[in-house]
């Protein structure tokens, strides 16, 4: 009940489960489609993994994809940083990077519907 306001207010896209770290196997890109749209602003966790999955499968889909740097994460390990590996990726492949408080300034000055 606590998040229902959230996940019922006409804005927000709910998909199915899936298996695999990007959304091949759910009904994400059916969902965006039905809605009609075609920009897409990616955070989330597991960056390396989760969220570069998300974006490489939505670009390939004819997505146009900007991801908020600072709203992900990735595991460090001995090996190396997941999440620096992650961002020199999303800034080779998405059509942009972004900070939270670029997208706050962009979103204030940018006409909802484009």
């Amino acid at each position: 009940e606590r998040y229902k306001p959230y996940i019922e207010d006409g804005k927000t896209i709910v998909t199915s489960p899936h298996k695999v770290y990007g959304p091949e196997t759910n009904d994400l890109v059916l969902q965006l489609r039905k809605r009609g749209i075609d920009k897409i602003i990616l955070g989330g966790m597991s960056a390396n993994l989760c969220t570069e999955s998300h974006m490489r499968e939505l670009l390939e889909q004819g997505f146009e994809v900007a991801v908020i740097k600072d709203a992900t994460a990735a595991a460090q390990v001995a090996e190396g940083d997941g999440y620096e590996a992650a961002v020199v990726n999303f800034r080779f492949i998405a059509n942009t990077v972004w900070t939270t408080e670029e997208l706050v300034e962009r979103l204030a000055t940018t006409d909802a519907t484009q």
